[in-house]
């Protein structure tokens, strides 16, 4: 008897199941306080130049009167931001300040203004570029994550790497609010991401090894709802502290907190079972039978032998034939786009003319449903068509928002708002969609490069603000445009509602069409009949 068969007796969505994904849905709440928290902790605050070379010389003038003295004024009348007059050593009479230079000793800040990220490591001017390249470098963490925590979880199982990665994410994002300057804040922000990112693989694959197939993609929308609502945790917290290395400090130590996850966090039964340790993957199951008040007799657990894996398929596999090639560079657009434009127009949450705090509550309020929505759209509509409306929608919303005056901040961020809500649910589409299309020989190898597609749009997605210098509307036709193709791009894909899914890489003919709706997740595969023969439902494990 085989682990998927053993989930039948015991249920596949019971209280057991139920409480499992109870306790996955803390961590994905907090990861939302490191993913988007800098923005919060690195706003822009009303700065000029430090002068105070100009009390050395004994004037005896007044602040206003050095003011005009040494800072240059804009058309507005506003101090000028990043320049300075250039210090001189004569007389007051027959001073005359004309050239101009960048600030040399610092800037000056507002007194009554918390510290902030911004403030006390100087990212204005010539370094303000330094937020987007730390953004992007914690980024990066998510990519360095997966390339080593992925296969580290297959090793040691997806609960000990959970228990783990929640102590380094938790320990070194604390360590964060005592770094003395930048480069070891974001060396430890590094560590962080890579954190997170070994977490959302051990979570993955912990709940689609305990939930039915057919309750996969209701278990994954759940976690993704929690995300949305510590997004909107995120917007009072960071409303409520401030001062960044404080905002560090409360923002992380949740994850310490969770610490009761030893004893109450159950492990994989089926990742025992593949290990061989079938003995304490009887415990497991009992517990979970007891918990969903199900019975299973002995002779069925004496019975319990490791799963027989599926073959694995080859990259080149992927590029051999034609049918797969398309598949596998249109999806991996689609999952490089949804990572590019949705982390974009969060990290721009700030850039829509309205409150932040209250701007950014409703972006994660919005998602919920949006996300929510999946659940019957994806039936009612099929996943080609809800891929591509979701990605058009957010394009076009995208390409409009340049050309809203900044006079009417409510519609930019009322079409902001829409566009992040099609952004979210057009990732929780993706990887239904995803896990569908790609045959099982090469589903696991196929995943894995859109994975390592999307983590490569998370990294540009901070860099694309360093474009706004050049022109304010260059990040948001940039995302809109990349959306745009990727909407239209889906058309070309197969749809896969109520479809067996494929097995080898032949391709796919109108004989697989079933009645019967094929669930499944991007981390495992599916039981089905053909031929008289069963079809062994495998783990299949995405790192990237």
């Amino acid at each position: 008897m085989e682990f998927g068969d053993i989930l039948k007796v015991i249920g596949e969505f019971g209280w057991f199941q139920k409480w499992l994904v109870f306790l996955l849905c803390i961590p994905n709440f907090l990861t939302p306080f490191h993913m988007f928290g800098q923005v919060f902790i690195i706003m822009d605050v009303p700065h000029y130049c430090n002068t105070s070379w100009i009390r050395k010389l004994n004037w005896n003038l007044t602040e206003g009167q050095e003011l005009n003295l040494t800072i240059p004024r804009r058309p507005d009348g506003s101090l000028e931001e990043c320049r300075m007059f250039t210090p001189v050593q004569e007389d007051l009479p027959s001073i005359q300040f004309n050239s101009t230079e960048k600030c040399q000793d610092g800037w000056i800040y507002p007194a009554d203004v918390q510290p902030t990220l911004l403030t006390e490591f100087n990212l204005v001017c010539d370094r303000a570029h330094l937020n987007d390249i730390s953004q992007s470098i914690y980024m990066t963490g998510l990519l360095a994550g997966a390339l080593v925590f992925g296969p580290l979880s297959d090793r040691i199982g997806s609960r000990n790497m959970i228990l783990l990665t929640l102590l380094l994410m938790g320990s070194f994002g604390i360590g964060a609010g005592f770094a003395p300057n930048l480069y070891v804040y974001i060396a430890l922000r590094f560590i962080v991401g890579s954190a997170f990112s070994g977490i959302s693989i051990s979570m993955a694959a912990l709940s689609s090894e305990w939930v039915g197939a057919s309750y996969r993609p209701l278990a994954m929308i759940i976690t993704h709802c929690a995300n949305a609502m510590g997004q909107m945790a995120l917007a009072g917290l960071a409303y409520g502290i401030r001062d960044w290395r404080l905002y560090q400090i409360v923002g992380s130590a949740p994850a310490l907190c969770l610490f009761f996850y030893i004893w109450v966090l159950p492990g994989s039964a089926r990742w025992l079972v593949t290990r061989g340790k079938i003995e304490e993957a009887k415990k497991v199951i009992r517990r979970a039978a007891q918990i969903n008040k199900r019975s299973i007799p002995e002779e069925s657990l004496n019975q319990l032998a490791p799963e027989k894996k599926a073959k694995s398929g080859n990259i080149l596999d992927l590029f051999r034939k034609p049918h797969l090639r398309k598949l596998i560079l249109i999806m991996a657009w689609v999952w490089f786009v949804d990572s590019l434009v949705y982390y974009g127009v969060s990290l721009h949450v700030g850039d829509f003319g309205l409150d932040i705090y209250m701007t950014q509550l409703v972006f994660g309020a919005v998602e919920i449903p949006a996300r929510a929505s999946c659940i019957f759209l994806l039936q009612w509509m099929g996943r080609k068509k809800c891929q591509a409306a979701w990605l058009l929608l957010a394009g076009v919303i995208c390409l409009i928002i340049p050309a809203i005056p900044k006079t009417l901040p409510i519609v930019v961020t009322v079409l902001a708002v829409i566009g992040k809500a099609a952004l979210a649910a057009s990732f929780s589409t993706t990887y239904v969609f995803s896990a569908e299309v790609f045959p099982t020989v090469v589903r696991q190898t196929s995943l894995g490069l859109c994975s390592m597609s999307s983590r490569i749009g998370g990294i540009l997605a901070p860099l694309a603000g360093i474009l706004d210098e050049i022109h304010p509307a260059i990040s948001m036709v940039l995302f809109g445009s990349t959306a745009l193709v990727g909407g239209i791009l889906c058309f070309f894909l197969p749809e896969t509602r109520n479809r067996d899914l494929q097995d080898d890489t032949t391709k796919a003919s109108s004989s697989q069409l079933s009645d019967k709706a094929v669930h499944s997740s991007v981390k495992n595969g599916s039981v089905d009949e053909k031929d008289g023969h069963r079809i062994t439902e495998t783990t299949m494990s995405t790192f990237l």
